[in-house]
């Protein structure tokens, strides 16, 4: 799931203890969002994750018998993957890079994903990349973060999460937000590090950034990348979007 902006340069770098909190905090994808993506899925159909992280969504898809691929950038969260679905055809790789020989029945990116691309240009160049390897009438589905989720703005880092590995280790994440009203980028820089009682053994710095939308805007981009069909929702039980404050936009395309 990571992210890169328009030079090709990583943002968003999910390095090995970043991976490690990911798999405590979220091993299994929330029930009700799964159940939405697998929603649109049928027997026989041609499927493609990308942005798959660790696979908390794709290795369910496969347990249920799908015919299910995935792509993404993280080394990191590609190994926790294999290491728990050995058999999972996936490739680590940029996806604007990912070659298919033929083109998928349906893809999909949970967990608001897309706004991991906060350059905007390269947004609309994800979403033609996704049009290419979508089949005529194929389904797009897809969810963003909103304005709504706008943080407060921090001064400093604080601690923002502790867990304990299973080795006991006590894992740390000190983390400050702070947003930019121009781009709509809400940026929320973050130092995990790893503890031996006292001692801290490792230490990551993660640039973690994601643009927050308002209402219209991703239409206008899915319009513009060619994609004819949009329907937005406003929750996995498939509400229909009103012009009300929500905190992730939902989108099924087709063209």
């Amino acid at each position: 799931m990571d992210g890169m902006d328009g030079n090709n340069r990583m943002k968003n770098h999910y390095g090995s203890l970043c991976a490690a909190m990911y798999e405590i905090l979220h091993e299994k994808a929330p029930q009700e969002e799964l159940e939405f993506y697998l929603s649109y899925a049928e027997k026989g159909m041609s499927i493609l994750e990308p942005l798959c992280g660790s696979g908390r969504f794709l290795i369910p898809f496969l347990e249920r018998g799908f015919r299910i691929s995935g792509v993404d950038l993280s080394e990191k969260m590609l190994a926790e993957l294999k290491r728990k679905a050995p058999n999972a055809r996936v490739v680590q790789g940029n996806i604007l890079d990912f070659i298919s020989e033929k083109p998928f029945d349906y893809i999909f990116i949970p967990s608001g994903s897309v706004s991991l691309f906060t350059d905007m240009e390269l947004c609309k160049a994800v979403l033609r990349k996704i049009k290419c390897l979508l089949k005529k009438n194929g389904r797009f589905v897809f969810a963003v973060d909103t304005v709504a989720v706008r943080r407060p703005d921090d001064s400093d880092y604080k601690t923002s999460v502790a867990v304990k590995t299973k080795d006991g280790l006590d894992l740390i994440l000190k983390s400050r937000n702070y947003y930019d009203e121009k781009s709509q980028t809400q940026f929320s820089p973050g130092i995990y590090e790893l503890y031996d009682g006292p001692e801290c053994l490792r230490r990551e710095e993660m640039d973690f950034q994601t643009h927050l939308y308002k209402p219209g805007e991703m239409e206008r981009l899915l319009r513009d990348t060619g994609f004819t069909n949009i329907t937005v929702y406003t929750s996995y039980d498939k509400a229909l979007a009103e012009p009300k404050e929500t905190e992730m936009f939902l989108y099924e395309c087709t063209f």
